[in-house]
């Protein structure tokens, strides 16, 4: 099989992050691969050379925000101690909230798609972040580790509603 080029990899992670902008502004259903065509500032048969269809660019943009939860949640678990573990994962989810609010949204629109694919991809990304966190619960000794990794999650879903309506006051804790 051949090799993809660097600038063709490079063109295709250009395409899925215009892709992500679009269906966050406008939505799956109304975005169209001409839309992320002229966002990728590229010829929509352009896109159509990495991207059969909409749905499978859907695909790629949904899978490319799972990967970056993995990634930044993995570094954490690599690199911060036991005790401090659930406070720097909730700041890492909090960073990509704010750097990444675009795949965010995304994810939150993905989840009301019924299409068995885009389900698949959606359960897939929810399942890998709940182990890899349930996992580091359990190896750092955390007490409870399957309720604090599913609070944890709610929490996560909790944040995105409150960065969605811009509605800060959900996240505030009294004491």
């Amino acid at each position: 099989m051949p090799r993809q080029s660097t600038v063709s990899v490079n063109r295709q992670s250009e395409i899925i992050a215009a892709a992500i902008e679009v269906f966050a502004e406008l939505g799956y259903y109304r975005a169209t691969t001409a839309k992320v065509a002229e966002r990728a500032q590229i010829s929509q048969p352009y896109v159509f050379k990495f991207f059969a269809t909409k749905e499978l660019l859907l695909l790629a943009a949904l899978k490319a925000s799972w990967a970056r939860v993995e990634e930044s949640f993995s570094q954490v678990i690599e690199t911060v101690s036991s005790e401090r573990l659930e406070q720097e994962l909730i700041s890492a989810y909090a960073q990509i909230m704010h750097e990444h609010r675009n795949e965010i949204l995304l994810q939150m629109q993905a989840q009301t798609i019924t299409d068995a694919p885009i389900v698949e991809v959606m359960r897939e990304g929810f399942n890998q972040v709940r182990s890899l966190v349930y996992d580091s619960f359990v190896k750092a000794g955390i007490a409870q580790p399957a309720e604090r990794t599913m609070l944890f999650l709610a929490r996560g879903m909790l944040c995105n509603i409150s960065m969605s309506l811009d509605m800060p006051e959900l996240m505030k804790i009294e004491d």
